[in-house]
């Protein structure tokens, strides 16, 4: 994977560190987010938002997996939504408005 940006930050005298603005946007970083930074065999580093993956909750994990192989041996049983369905959820949702690139609420 080739770098299309470089960016450089300086640790402190307690080992810590800003994380620069362009790499916070990327990530949608907020304040009291955390980070997970995975080294890789050949030494590099890669830095990633953590708490939202599926390997954080291993129920959904293995519930995606059986979807996924179940839509892998079954790809017939895929279909779309028909009419009346689509009306039907249409209807329950009302004008509720919904951002499916919103973050969701953190969990405490």
């Amino acid at each position: 994977m080739a770098a299309t940006l470089q960016l450089e930050s300086t640790l402190t005298d307690r080992y810590q560190t800003t994380v620069p603005d362009a790499v916070r946007r990327a990530l949608k970083l907020d304040k009291r987010d955390k980070i997970r930074y995975l080294l890789q065999p050949d030494g590099a580093v890669v830095i990633e938002r953590a708490g939202n993956s599926v390997s954080d909750d291993p129920a959904l994990g293995a519930f995606l997996g059986i979807l996924a192989r179940d839509l892998a041996m079954h790809p017939q049983r895929v279909s779309g939504l028909n009419a009346g369905l689509r009306k039907r959820i249409q209807a329950l949702a009302g004008k509720v408005d919904v951002d499916l690139d919103a973050a969701l609420p953190d969990e405490e």
